[in-house]
């Protein structure tokens, strides 16, 4: 197959997990909307965000798993994305300390107002999460499936860690 067809086989693919999310967002809005919507309208559009990026994220794995199964022979893509896999889920352990140490410290430092980001990286985690084991399922080396396998486990942890947390305090 020539590479241009390989490329619109995933470009299509992409295009169509973003009209697919795209419809599931209308779907969630119509069976919302209400006067809870016009009042806590930036709530919603937050989680509005987040369902279009959950729905889209998980709409294009078939596109994902075709430039993936695409790419298997280049072994410089693989190597390279191991090691961004690896450093990416080091950001979520970066995330998911700090946000646990400043959970109950108080403060108005750099360290805080990165603090206060955090749950925007740790919300990230379980997509990416997913992405990791689908690119380690593809992966045509041993240390390139264990790099992405360590990178999904490292993301579903610091996820789950916070997540926790957050399930506790909210009761």
């Amino acid at each position: 197959m020539r590479p241009a067809a390989k490329a619109g086989i995933v470009v299509a693919g992409y295009v169509a997990a973003v009209a697919v999310a795209l419809l599931v967002l209308r779907v969630y809005i119509a069976s919302t909307s209400g006067p809870d919507r016009q009042t806590y309208g930036g709530m919603y559009a937050f989680g509005d965000s987040l369902l279009f990026l959950g729905a889209a994220g998980v709409a294009a794995i078939p596109a994902t798993g075709a430039a993936l199964f695409f790419l298997r022979s280049h072994k410089g893509f693989w190597k390279a994305l191991s090691i961004g896999g690896l450093a990416i889920a080091t950001t979520a352990i970066l995330a998911a300390v700090l946000f646990l140490a400043m959970r109950s410290a108080t403060g108005h430092g750099v360290l805080y107002a990165w603090a206060m980001v955090t749950p925007l990286r740790i919300l990230a985690a379980p997509l990416l999460a997913l992405f990791f084991l689908l690119c380690g399922l593809f992966a045509p080396t041993r240390s390139a499936r264990l790099c992405l396998a360590s990178a999904a486990a490292i993301e579903v942890l610091s996820f789950v860690s916070v997540a926790s947390t957050w399930w506790v305090g909210g009761r």
